[in-house]
């Protein structure tokens, strides 16, 4: 009798993640560190050579600056070493994969979200791919592959897509309060939910190339005729799910077959025209480089991914909504009334009511005639699985 070995596993190991980690440390934390200190050397000691005359450094400077660059230089050689050990180890395929565990999905989803972008250049293994998600694993986007996953998939799908740093697992949050998800409530009423998992720390172009391409092959492959597809994201999901519409429609005005059958989008909590946060760490690194006291910090805020740049912005107007969707847009904030003044500038933390409903400050609106719905007293990630939220989704995709 023949016996079928089991699979290799695949993706990254916990061995990557340390390299990862000693890189960092390496690269950001000791160089940092070290610059920060010599900055200060500098200005200390170059005040009492101004104060006592002296025409350079004495002993005491030149000592200090030597027994610094010894611990520095020795710290940055260990990691190094350490880092390329643990590659070189990791490239043996040993070690526990970051994907055979909760704990392992979810650090990778944050380390994506914040260097992805970096990943995909310098460290492919580690970065997350654009897919489909059943049960923790990635499905092939083909029909065999679907069929297995969906077994008693319906014509109707509703795709959800998560927010940056997060991953699939995101839309099971905050199910206590409602006794059930909006995949697992919309799954009940006819509709199938594919629930997705992008590397949110590309650029929101990037992702939206990848995410229309998917849906593409999901269309095609799908087990039944596919007759309506409603999209949901959650954050920084729905500017995907936006950049997703504008890469399937062509210069000509042709569209990709996938985008004729969205019939809604609904999008919580996303920052269409930007987040006060992202923008604010973009202003805080370039103040923070003014200083060589404090430079080392704003490198240690710009190390940000290229998908947390995009936040600042937003998609504007350029990205048109699909002419034949209806949108459905959901704000949350913190105070109990959308017109309090907290929540007209916190917003639910991340995103400000103005933002969400894509209205800029001139009167301008990206979604002319869209549904719109205010949630008080939440916050950003209390939009998922919201007892509000989810009455709302049952009178959408009705």
């Amino acid at each position: 009798m023949t016996t079928t070995a089991a699979p290799a596993p695949t993706g990254p190991t916990l061995l990557d993640l340390a390299s990862l980690a000693c890189e960092v440390a390496d690269g950001l934390v000791v160089r940092s560190v070290r610059d920060t200190h010599t900055a200060w050397l500098d200005r200390v000691h170059g005040l009492g050579r101004r104060v006592t005359g002296a025409g350079g450094p004495g002993v005491v400077e030149t000592v200090h600056r030597g027994i610094a660059g010894a611990v520095y230089g020795g710290l940055g050689l260990g990691l190094r070493a350490a880092s390329r050990g643990l590659d070189t180890v990791a490239s043996t395929g040993a070690g526990p994969r970051l994907e055979g565990s909760a704990e392992g999905r979810f650090v990778s989803a944050a380390v994506n979200g914040l260097i992805g972008d970096r990943l995909l250049r310098e460290r492919p293994q580690m970065a997350i791919a654009t897919a489909v998600r059943h049960e923790g694993r990635d499905v092939v986007p083909d029909t065999e592959g679907l069929a297995a996953a969906f077994p008693g998939a319906t014509g109707r799908v509703v795709v959800l897509l998560h927010g940056l740093c997060e991953n699939e697992s995101y839309w099971g949050r905050h199910r206590e309060r409602t006794g059930t998800t909006y995949a697992e409530d919309l799954a009940g009423r006819g509709w199938t939910p594919v629930l997705l998992r992008a590397n949110t720390g590309l650029s929101l172009r990037e992702n939206g190339a990848a995410l229309t391409s998917l849906l593409q092959q999901v269309v095609d492959h799908w087990p039944v005729e596919v007759t309506r597809v409603a999209l949901v994201g959650h954050s920084m999901g729905g500017l995907v799910m936006r950049a997703a519409g504008a890469v399937a429609v062509g210069a000509d005005g042709s569209a990709a077959p996938w985008t004729r059958l969205v019939s809604d989008v609904v999008t919580l909590g996303t920052p269409h025209l930007g987040a006060p946060v992202a923008w604010g760490i973009g202003h805080g690194s370039r103040g923070l480089s003014l200083l060589p006291e404090t430079a080392a910090f704003g490198r240690l805020l710009d190390w940000r991914s290229v998908g947390v740049h995009d936040l600042v912005a937003g998609l504007a107007e350029d990205v048109a909504p699909l002419p034949h969707a209806r949108y459905r847009l959901v704000a949350a904030t913190l105070s109990a009334s959308e017109r309090h003044p907290v929540g007209q500038v916190v917003g639910d933390l991340l995103v400000r009511p103005r933002s969400a409903y894509g209205r800029d400050r001139r009167g301008g609106e990206l979604f002319p005639g869209a549904t719109v719905l205010h949630v008080g007293s939440s916050d950003h990630f209390d939009l998922l699985n919201h007892p509000e939220v989810l009455q709302a989704l049952r009178g959408w995709l009705d």
